[in-house]
């Protein structure tokens, strides 16, 4: 790398000096109110919608069985990646999308604090896509995850983000 694209490059704060992991120092930040979006996609067959859309699925409710799923994992999300922040969520959505062969779970999560919830609304936006995946794979072994991201940002020193 030439030296005006390391200028350009951000430093990887989650490593010291010497290449090891580490917790970033948070505490000299700003309190704000901090809101992301996520999604995640999960493919399957327009049979399975027609289950999916009316509750007709041999293990029940997915989508009912998955919101709760993306709720509980948001508020996990410190539990599940190891240099995440624990934050006090003031509000985690999960909403669905349903297509003609494709669910897309949408997930908003909310704080007032120093860092950001893109870590949370991914963790809730992917759980529940599992959870879906998982309530729906009896009868659909070919299901595919895909398309996970994060849609939008806002609240902090870098101000709001969206694709």
């Amino acid at each position: 790398m030439d030296a005006v694209n390391a200028e350009q490059t951000p430093a990887l704060t989650h490593l010291r000096q010497d290449g090891s992991a580490q917790m970033v120092d948070v505490s000299g930040k700003a309190e704000t109110t901090r809101e992301a979006t996520a999604t995640a996609t999960v493919r399957t067959t327009t049979e399975v919608m027609q289950l999916l859309g009316t509750g007709g699925l041999p293990k029940g409710d997915a989508l009912a069985v998955a919101r709760v799923a993306g709720i509980m994992a948001a508020k996990r999300t410190p539990d599940l990646i190891p240099l995440c922040h624990p934050l006090p969520l003031s509000k985690v959505t999960v909403d669905f999308e349903l297509g003609a062969a494709a669910v897309t779970i949408s997930s908003t999560v909310k704080t007032r604090g120093v860092t950001g919830v893109e870590m949370e609304a991914l963790t809730a936006a992917s759980v529940a896509a599992l959870s879906v995946y998982d309530m729906i794979k009896a009868v659909d072994k070919h299901a595919v995850l895909t398309d996970i991201k994060v849609l939008a940002k806002s609240g902090g020193k870098s101000g709001d983000w969206a694709l």
